[in-house]
């Protein structure tokens, strides 16, 4: 089976085009290849497919077999990956997710993306559709309480569950000492992504992220659109940011008019591959 290894700011993953593969036990299959010592090493699998309502359509499986409604850094991928391949010649392609379809503007140089930007719709901030435990309509900076230290969060969704929690520094800060719980906290019914964010200035901010299923990854799209809906919300942040994350820059624009995120980034291919299921099941 050949498989493409690629990555959006070192937030890395396993491709798969299932237009001419099949795959058996896709949440088996992610969490043997995702092992970065006994197989591929990745993030998470991708499976690239047909769409009856879309160009394409995308499912994501974390390192722990659980499936994710979205990934800003794969959706990336995914546009180099069908453009570069000649699968199409379209610089504006459509992705179904299971958080509905995306829109992709490929930037093309001399037959190379080499950007990807995303519509990615509208942040939810209701708390019962994130879903977060509460009394309040939206959490905004509602404190919160792990082991030995209490944080205060926003919560927000763009596609999959976030919360944002605004600290002073994030190197050195102690990600999977509070990260990891706080995936598993109550409040979450869904598990939760959390963003540690430092906010540099209204326009740029540094970011490290505990995904949901995965552990501290070098980026996360998804994150990064989150922190800066959150730190619009509070008055921390304009409506254009810069995120530096630990594997790279993803830039963001909330259109607060339209209600609508835009995030650009690049996306890098790793390298071509192939398998035998065989040794896989």
């Amino acid at each position: 089976m050949k498989f493409t290894k690629m990555h959006g700011c070192g937030n890395d993953y396993i491709f798969i085009n299932c237009i001419y593969e099949k795959v058996n036990n896709p949440d088996k299959l992610s969490r043997t290849l995702s092992d970065r010592h006994l197989g591929i090493g990745a993030d998470g699998l991708v499976l690239i497919g047909d769409s009856l309502i879309a160009d394409y359509s995308m499912r994501m499986f974390n390192p722990d077999g659980t499936s994710a409604e979205m990934c800003c850094n794969a959706l990336r991928c995914i546009g180099k990956y069908v453009y570069e391949t000649k699968m199409t010649s379209k610089t504006t392609i459509t992705v179904e997710t299971i958080a509905g379809v995306k829109t992709l503007l490929l930037t093309v140089r001399q037959e190379r993306v080499v950007e990807v930007m995303v519509d990615m719709g509208k942040p939810v901030l209701d708390a019962g559709a994130i879903p977060v435990v509460t009394e309040m309509e939206t959490v905004k900076d509602e404190e919160l309480t792990v082991l030995d230290r209490t944080f205060f969060i926003t919560c927000v969704s763009v596609g999959n569950p976030h919360a944002v929690v605004f600290v002073d520094h994030v190197a050195g800060f102690p990600v999977s000492k509070y990260g990891l719980p706080m995936e598993h906290n109550l409040k979450f019914p869904n598990r939760i992504n959390v963003e540690f964010v430092q906010v540099v200035d209204r326009n740029n901010i540094k970011m490290r992220v505990w995904e949901r299923g995965t552990g501290e990854t070098l980026a996360c799209g998804t994150g990064t659109a989150a922190s800066v809906v959150a730190g619009i919300i509070t008055d921390r942040l304009d409506e254009d940011v810069m995120v530096h994350c630990k594997g790279g820059i993803l830039k963001v624009h909330y259109d607060r008019n339209q209600n609508v995120i835009y995030l650009s980034g690049p996306a890098k291919k790793v390298f071509d591959g192939e398998f035998d299921p065989e040794d896989i099941y």
